[in-house]
């Protein structure tokens, strides 16, 4: 039998728009979700929505559950929750790299069971904290460091939660919105403007996503400091000061993408993933999630998050 869900759609730079979608039969080892809850990841989906995935960036970009090409007609997203309601873990909440659509198939090992202690409209940032802490893995920050985050959105303030959990570090959450300051204290962080930012810094993880926040994070090092990069810019050009104290304080810029596991740490994708789960007990991450949409409004939303009418860090999408 095919069963039908409703699917939203990047039709095209600047457009959007849900769909309908034919489900698959399911396999003996597949699920099917009904979704409760996903989440629009600001920084990425607004950067599809405007066609700015480089054309050399496609194959990095592509979302494990993606259907058609960039920039359009795509499906695109990988922050869901949702219910099982048939095969292996029937009745289980689990979390999917799965685009915005009401119902799906996968198989099993596709889903990360929720645990009872998150709830699932909380677990949708499970996606963000996972590449905090791929991104933390990278940096190997150290009791007592001294270590700025530069940017305070959906990723930033992920790793400034985490971070804030280590002994005696000397810790601050920077940006130039000054609203941010809520999110920061909510999670037990310090906050300040860039400009007003201490320096001496072990540790930047800059997540900004602009060329004056890349600066400013290497003006903030101590000698031998390290920035961790986490913006991703699309098709921008930006330019990197390397002249004045960088050689001399032998400082360092080190990327960090989700898409591989560091390096550092011999854990899979799905055990980084559960860790990712696991972090979300805490409350304090509800501060992330800062508007709430029914499925059928997000053709609206969408716009309106690209374009700045509607402020967000993580906005959850409800469905019926």
């Amino acid at each position: 039998m095919t069963r039908s869900a409703r699917a939203f759609w990047f039709k095209s730079p600047g457009e959007c728009e849900i769909r309908a979608a034919a489900l698959p039969a399911r396999g003996a080892e597949d699920v099917l979700v009904r979704t409760l809850f996903s989440g629009v990841s600001r920084g990425t989906e607004t950067l599809v929505f405007s066609g700015g995935v480089p054309e050399s960036q496609y194959t990095v970009m592509r979302a494990p559950f993606q259907e058609g090409e960039f920039p359009g007609p795509v499906k695109y997203g990988y922050l869901n929750v949702g219910v099982v309601e048939e095969g292996p873990l029937l009745g289980r909440t689990v979390f999917c790299l799965y685009p915005h659509q009401t119902r799906y198939v996968v198989p099993a090992d596709a889903v990360t069971l929720v645990p009872g202690t998150v709830p699932p409209g909380r677990a949708i940032l499970a996606g963000t904290v996972e590449t905090a802490v791929n991104a933390l893995w990278d940096a190997a920050p150290l009791v007592g460091d001294r270590i700025a985050v530069l940017g305070a959105g959906m990723i930033g303030c992920s790793a400034a939660a985490i971070l804030a959990k280590i002994p005696g570090v000397r810790l601050e959450l920077a940006d130039p919105d000054p609203s941010r300051a809520a999110v920061a204290e909510a999670l037990g962080v310090g906050f300040t403007s860039p400009e007003r930012a201490r320096g001496d810094c072990d540790l930047v993880i800059h997540a900004s996503a602009s060329e004056a926040g890349l600066a400013r994070s290497l003006d903030l090092l101590a000698p031998e400091g390290q920035v961790i990069e986490l913006s991703w810019y699309g098709d921008r050009r930006i330019s990197v000061p390397l002249g004045e104290n960088f050689h001399s304080r032998r400082l360092s810029i080190r990327a960090s993408q989700v898409g591989t596991v560091s390096p550092a740490r011999r854990r899979s994708y799905g055990e980084r993933l559960a860790l990712a789960l696991d972090l979300l007990a805490d409350p304090a991450f509800d501060a992330l999630i800062t508007g709430e949409s029914a499925f059928d409004e997000l053709p609206a939303v969408l716009p309106r998050l690209a374009g700045g009418q509607l402020p967000a860090l993580c906005h959850r999408i409800t469905y019926s």
